[in-house]
């Protein structure tokens, strides 16, 4: 197996490059931030940017714990790799990681000045610090389960890969760890946003209790409905729900995994209100 490594500071840009060079060199995997990325998916590991502090998040892209890292090991050996890009902040890193994973010496160290303009890491470094992005070479629908609450915005580029024009996706994400701070998003404020949308759905006159259960990938929500008599109530259960999931999934970026609606009641001062229209 061929080994390279791709340096450069922090915020620099090596994630997006890293994509580049890889389909520019024929490189058949990355390991970025604790990830083994193959193509447009995530093999194996845990993302740094899920950490809640910069120290967690260097041990996380280190491979520190046992663990991980032979999680990562193992699926690279499984799936006999001839070559591998690693990516690092220094050369002492790099080969640390190349260490902890067991893959043969770097032949190769690439820095981030060879093949990036300054201009492109003047900019790369500048929307670290005044956004707090940072960057997944993958397509946001494959990470979007495993990063529930955090802010992703889903990116495509246009570049020329030798003689080929590509699309290459990617995701930006602000990290707990982001220069912008942290937030929290207090289950009343979901409770709201999942009444106010379920009371949008036509033929519901009420909520009851609403239950929010959170768990590492998402939350699973409970609501209780009154319904307008005579409406057909199948119809109107899975309106609530795509109404509910969409919503808050949009408003919090937290995965909604379930939404489950109880028919609590039927309304029948509905009749009077129907006739008298």
């Amino acid at each position: 197996m061929k080994v390279y490594a791709l340096v450069g500071p922090s915020g620099s840009g090596k994630s997006y490059k890293s994509i580049l060079i890889a389909g520019e060199r024929g490189i058949e995997a990355i390991i970025d931030d604790g990830l083994l990325i193959m193509g447009n998916r995530v093999i194996a590991g845990q993302s740094a940017k899920k950490e809640l502090t910069k120290v967690a998040a260097i041990k996380r892209a280190l491979f520190v714990e046992d663990a991980h890292a032979n999680a990562v090991k193992d699926a690279i050996q499984s799936m006999h790799l001839k070559s591998i890009l690693i990516l690092g902040t220094s050369e002492g890193m790099v080969h640390k990681i190349a260490q902890r994973l067991g893959l043969p010496p770097i032949s190769e160290i690439i820095h981030i000045e060879d093949v990036s303009k300054p201009w492109e890491i003047k900019k790369a470094q500048s929307d670290r610090a005044l956004n707090g992005t940072h960057v997944i070479p993958v397509p946001t629908f494959e990470i979007k389960n495993s990063f529930s609450g955090f802010f992703m915005d889903p990116l495509k580029v246009l570049r020329r890969i030798g003689q080929k024009s590509v699309v290459i996706e990617k995701t930006l994400i602000r990290p707990h760890y982001s220069y912008m701070g942290r937030y929290e998003i207090a289950d009343i404020a979901i409770i709201s946003i999942v009444s106010y949308e379920a009371l949008k759905v036509d033929g519901v006159t009420k909520t009851g209790r609403i239950d929010i259960k959170k768990g590492d990938d998402g939350i699973i929500v409970g609501v209780e409905v009154t319904v307008e008599y005579g409406r057909k109530i199948p119809e109107i259960v899975l309106n609530v729900q795509a109404n509910v999931k969409n919503q808050v999934e949009y408003m919090t970026a937290i995965n909604v995994l379930k939404v489950n609606v109880y028919v609590r009641g039927i309304d029948l001062k509905s009749i009077a209100r129907n006739k008298n229209s």
